[in-house]
């Protein structure tokens, strides 16, 4: 009787938190920028509302809510933690890239919220700008239950969403580009990159086109930026010298057309991009393996 009482709890718990745990996770992500961290908070958090109770849990009115508000607190926990670990990082640090189902393309400001680009922007404000930014413009949380998930006072949420979303407008990337346009500019970008052409090359890149690669130490990556698009054509024409064995496919990652690097078989890079009007604007090579290692099967996102 005992050991039926406890499945019964169990199941009572285990019920609204599985049907919120794409939403969790995807809100810990887009506040983390690591899945392997988002899984952390996503398990932490479910630890945290099977200890309430049955009895407490039946008085919560909302569980999506109070979920939400949990997992919040727990990735701000995790992100100023991390924050102190990716002062000490090798080289640039770029968020962890995750394959994702048509779904997610199909819902333009989901793809764009997890988009390696937004997620590189969102990295450059504080903790708790980031929280209040990712509840409010992306999940449309109510400034009161964000004030009580971050613990501050609703007016000063307001300030900060304020803040946070002039600082996220001045640095995201100008335009929406359709699936159709992002398939044709990676299809030319990977004809170029197979072939070493350099002109080709030069004709898919904007001029002031910006390479990023993050190898976290582990493996060789290009430590600082390159800038510009005869610079970054010059190294990108001379990989197929240097992985003669290279082969460069499209993936959907992140909500939007990437690329992946499987030289001899074996993964070696996730590739993301930025278009704008017809040419790429910036090229972000994750190569840290650790990385990497969820490049398996889509991830289920949700808003």
């Amino acid at each position: 009787m005992a050991s039926r009482t406890r499945s019964v709890a169990a199941g009572a718990a285990t019920e609204p938190f599985v049907a919120h745990r794409s939403l969790l996770f995807t809100v810990a992500y887009e506040m983390l920028g690591s899945a392997a961290d988002a899984e952390d908070v996503v398990q932490e958090t479910w630890l945290r509302w099977a200890d309430i109770g049955d009895p407490a849990r039946a008085e919560v009115r909302d569980p999506r809510a109070y979920l939400v508000r949990m997992v919040t607190r727990q990735a701000l926990n995790r992100l100023r933690t991390l924050a102190r670990q990716r002062e000490d990082y090798v080289g640039e640090w770029l968020p962890e890239p995750l394959l994702t189902s048509p779904d997610v393309a199909e819902d333009v400001e989901l793809a764009e919220s997890v988009s390696i680009a937004m997620l590189t922007v969102l990295e450059t404000l504080g903790p708790a700008e980031r929280a209040v930014f990712v509840l409010r413009e992306v999940f449309e949380v109510p400034y009161d239950e964000i004030a009580e998930a971050v613990g501050k006072s609703e007016a000063a949420v307001r300030q900060i969403a304020n803040r946070a979303r002039k600082h996220v407008a001045a640095r995201r990337p100008r335009m929406a580009v359709s699936q159709r346009e992002q398939h044709e500019v990676v299809a030319r970008f990977i004809a170029a990159m197979n072939t070493g052409d350099v002109q080709a090359l030069l004709d898919v890149l904007a001029p002031d086109v910006v390479l990023v690669s993050d190898g976290g130490g582990i493996v060789q990556s290009v430590l600082r930026p390159i800038a510009g698009h005869q610079r970054v054509a010059a190294l990108l024409s001379r990989f197929p010298q240097f992985a003669p064995g290279m082969a460069l496919s499209t993936i959907a990652v992140n909500g939007a057309v990437g690329a992946r690097l499987d030289p001899w078989g074996t993964l070696d890079a996730a590739v993301t991009f930025v278009i704008e009007d017809g040419r790429i604007a910036r090229i972000n090579v994750i190569r840290n393996p650790h990385k990497l290692e969820r490049l398996t099967a889509p991830f289920e996102l949700r808003r």
